[in-house]
């Protein structure tokens, strides 16, 4: 039960299916992702791979934050199958267990299943794969709001339609700090003078276009990146480090303002390291957003890998 009702009857589960797929996130449309197939609580989407999508031109790696993006989503229609479409939906927190790097060039998929409904809460798992659903890029948990807001996804939101727009990665100098990572150039994240990034607002990182409000996952992929600038500045690597685990926690929307984040290294061994990270937008003091999570380093040469 949602703690938002309304008037509106519930419609067929093949009209609420086809209305979650073709009314979701700005971002979820801009990026190409597409729900495939269907049924009560749970979705299989799919995202098309594009060169933009990349976090290190020199592996050619997908970013971190894409796969979070996604999942997240992917959750959230996960979510709205196993209600009636017409509450909204927020992200509480969301864990993300990376399991190996996303094959460059290949598209990748994810199954979500929304396995417990209270009156607000709603509880889902998700994987992300490429060939197997046995051999994961990828697993999620994830908990939602249920009656976040007072939009509709139903009746508020725009349907979109045609072929997404394209996702552009802006050209950045041999020296800049993004230049071999597409995916954050593509988000507009930049240093500011006081080691702290900020990432512009625009309408490609919108999650619900009502409000506007900031896609958890663009969050996260911020949070991310925020980590990443940080562990290689301190330690004075030059290979970003691989992800292992990264757990978001949302305090409140992100309203549609420039958002700020910092990080700091909480613990630092031979080869992991846990960090903490936190994005705000007016207001220091009051996050919308944190993080924590662990990297493991690349090895130097002459070091032994793993």
């Amino acid at each position: 039960m949602s703690d938002f009702s309304t008037n509106a009857a519930p419609p067929a589960f093949d009209a609420l299916a086809e209305a979650i797929r073709n009314r979701r996130s700005v971002y979820g449309h801009i990026s190409g992702l597409r729900m495939e197939r269907f049924a009560p609580g749970e979705a299989w989407s799919i995202l098309p791979y594009r060169p933009v999508f990349v976090g290190d031109s020199d592996t050619g790696v997908i970013h971190g934050g894409v796969v979070t993006a996604m999942l997240d989503e992917s959750c959230g229609m996960a979510v709205q199958l196993a209600l009636d479409g017409n509450s909204a939906i927020a992200t509480l927190d969301l864990r993300i267990d990376y399991q190996k790097p996303a094959t460059p060039g290949l598209d990748i998929k994810a199954h979500a299943v929304c396995f417990r409904v209270t009156r607000s809460i709603a509880f889902v798992r998700a994987t992300a794969y490429q060939d197997e659903e046995s051999d994961p890029v990828a697993t999620a948990t994830a908990c939602f709001m249920i009656g976040a807001n007072r939009t509709n996804m139903l009746t508020d939101r725009p349907a979109f339609a045609g072929a997404p727009p394209p996702l552009e990665a802006p050209d950045d100098d041999a020296t800049g700090l993004f230049a071999a990572s597409p995916f954050a150039r593509c988000l507009g994240i930049r240093v500011a003078g006081d080691d702290t990034l900020v990432m512009p607002f625009s309408q490609q990182i919108i999650g619900n276009p009502v409000l506007p409000a900031i896609h958890g996952g663009m969050t996260g992929a911020f949070l991310e990146t925020a980590a990443i600038v940080t562990v290689m500045r301190e330690l004075g690597v030059s290979a970003p480090p691989k992800p292992i685990g990264l757990t978001i926690n949302y305090l409140r929307s992100g309203r549609a303002l420039d958002s700020i984040a910092s990080a700091s290294i909480v613990k630092q061994g031979r080869r992991i390291v846990a960090f903490e990270a936190r994005a705000w937008q007016d207001d220091a003091t009051k996050p919308h957003a944190t993080a924590f999570g662990h990297f493991m380093l690349r090895p130097t040469p002459g070091q032994e890998h793993d």
